[in-house]
């Protein structure tokens, strides 16, 4: 993986990337506008926030729901090793599994903390049968379901 340096921001590129946080169809012009700068001295700015890396992608963010998975579970996964290869083994198999939408190594009692979208409890025993409980290495899966979502941000605070 590779490491990032964290960045040197200033003030306008804060507001640069609060304003396009809120919205990231925003338009040179409109950000340009918001942040107080001319057009080209923003793209400018913009171009080089995506250079380093500050800004990695641009996307959609899906409401869950209206997709037909309303169920998040966040799942525990213990391997039976922490070698170098086990890890590099299970993250492989874990990418492939497309109700996996985030994946965390993690310290403490588990070695790594996933967090699934589901349509239905069937799903769920699905996924945790027929994929989770399948890669190599894995002893124990446990699996808590979200009731609901308190807090979910799309923003960083910078």
């Amino acid at each position: 993986m590779k490491t990032i340096s964290a960045v040197a921001l200033d003030d306008t590129d804060r507001k640069m990337i609060r304003a396009l946080q809120g919205d990231g169809r925003m338009t040179n012009a409109d950000l340009a506008k918001t942040v107080n700068l001319s057009e080209s001295a923003c793209l400018r700015r913009l171009r080089a926030l995506e250079a380093a890396e500050v800004i990695s992608r641009y996307a959609a963010i899906i409401n869950e729901r209206a997709v037909g998975l309303p169920i998040s579970v966040f799942v525990t996964v213990t391997l039976s090793s922490q070698s170098e290869a086990a890890l590099t083994a299970f993250e492989t198999a874990i990418a492939t599994v497309p109700e996996v939408v985030e994946c965390y190594l993690m310290t403490g009692g588990s070695d790594y903390l996933l967090r699934l979208v589901v349509r239905d409890v069937d799903d769920l025993e699905r996924v945790h049968s027929r994929e989770l409980t399948r890669i190599p290495g894995v002893t124990r899966v446990s699996s808590s379901v979200a009731m609901r979502t308190v807090v979910k941000r799309g923003a960083l605070p910078v």
